[in-house]
């Protein structure tokens, strides 16, 4: 951890942060919770490029596998405690993301090896029905090294 993310992790302890935004189902909708994201995590002083990437590949199987048709999804970050949580809600919890090893000749199927490899823990929780919500944290303090799912 470098000095810049120590500091921003002390900030997080005196000032819980939590922002909530419902997009469209559509890569426009995906693209933009990528780009709102950046912007409100740098607008805290937090780092924003890694958070960036985990949000646009969630956001982007919400859009593609958690699509129903007139329904959005809802990007959630919630800074506290030195820990980054982002939370991508999607209407179809009948479909459960899996992590899985592609083809060498898939051209898709890679964006939850991302989120796990760039993530520090990450899952997915059942909500109320018909909801499921994928979700990624990334420790922003000195911690002990946990195991991803």
């Amino acid at each position: 951890m470098n000095q810049e993310n120590a500091e921003a992790a002390a900030q997080l302890d005196a000032h819980a942060r939590d922002f909530s935004v419902l997009f469209s189902s559509t890569p426009r909708g995906a693209r933009l919770a990528r780009l709102l994201a950046a912007e409100q995590l740098r607008s805290w002083g937090l780092p924003w490029e890694t958070p960036a990437q985990i949000v646009a590949e969630l956001a982007a199987n919400a859009a593609t596998h958690g699509r129903l048709p007139g329904r959005s999804f809802r990007l959630a970050l919630h800074a506290t405690h030195g820990v980054l949580r982002i939370e991508v809600t999607d209407t179809r919890g009948d479909r459960r993301p899996v992590r899985r090893e592609p083809g060498a000749e898939d051209e898709t199927g890679r964006g939850l090896l991302l989120v796990a490899g760039l993530a520090d823990r990450w899952g997915v929780a059942e909500d109320r029905f018909p909801r499921k919500i994928v979700w990624a944290e990334l420790d922003l303090a000195p911690h002990q090294a946990t195991p991803a799912l």
